[in-house]
């Protein structure tokens, strides 16, 4: 039996960042326990279409909780209150008939905000862009067991990998810190032996355009940890700061 719940949406709506937002409420009925908090959205949004309004803007893509795409608060948490879980894939069963949810974007002068739950994250890209690659020779892949992994880095420097970008980390923090998704990063090519070559000029690189891009420094509240959905380890900030140290020194010492 499909069980049904009907709840109150308290959204924040704003056609630009040039415009005055605010929070818009609404209410959703018969909404499905088994959809997705995207799902139950597309629902709301459908009968604000049929009524001639606009709907809700959101960013989504493969609602697999891979891409990244989707983000917003919901309640105060990014992402939802569910540990471990993007909000694609946060289910309307871990909500009560009745409940009123807040939901609203992310807040960060480094995300600029497009449309109502729909920021810029493009700073993420030009972080990256800084250093966040290896250069390789084109061709043919090289032979995976030609460089040796211990398992115990190859595992660290997968869990370092699994970040998808989404900016919770960024959103959750009191600060509007960058330093989980770059220490992600950094980490995850400081690991290997593939990114030791380029790992002072990359820590430089990455940390000096996060700076440049307003985003804030890490004071350790460690919220960032607690709602990343792919529960990405601060360990990975300590490495990031010692990689950064250490450039610095040398680049100092040329």
């Amino acid at each position: 039996m499909i069980k049904t719940i009907n709840i109150t949406l308290k959204v924040w709506r704003q056609k630009s960042s040039d415009v005055k937002g605010g929070f818009v409420t609404y209410h959703a009925t018969n909404i499905s326990t088994d959809m997705s908090f995207l799902e139950m959205l597309d629902v709301v949004n459908e009968q604000l279409t049929l009524n001639g309004k606009d709907p809700i803007a959101f960013d989504h893509d493969c609602r697999e909780g891979i891409c990244g795409m989707c983000g917003a608060v919901a309640n105060g948490r990014a992402h939802g209150s569910e540990k471990g879980t993007t909000l694609c894939q946060l289910h309307m069963r871990h909500f009560s008939d009745q409940d009123t949810i807040v939901v609203e974007p992310w807040r960060s002068r480094a995300f600029k905000l497009i449309k109502d739950l729909v920021v810029d994250r493009s700073a993420f890209d030009k972080i990256i862009q800084a250093g966040g690659y290896i250069s390789v020779n084109t061709g043919a892949a090289p032979e995976a067991n030609t460089i040796p992994v211990p398992q115990e880095i190859a595992e660290k420097a997968m869990d370092a990998a699994a970040c998808i970008g989404c900016g919770a980390c960024v959103a959750s923090c009191p600060n509007a810190a960058a330093m989980l998704f770059v220490g992600g990063k950094i980490s995850q090519l400081a690991l290997l032996p593939q990114g030791k070559p380029e790992a002072a000029q990359r820590a430089l690189s990455m940390v000096r355009t996060m700076d440049a891009l307003n985003f804030g420094n890490c004071t350790n509240e460690r919220e960032c940890e607690a709602e990343c959905p792919k529960k990405i380890s601060i360990t990975n900030i300590a490495r990031m700061n010692r990689e950064f140290i250490k450039a610095s020194i040398v680049s100092a010492v040329k």
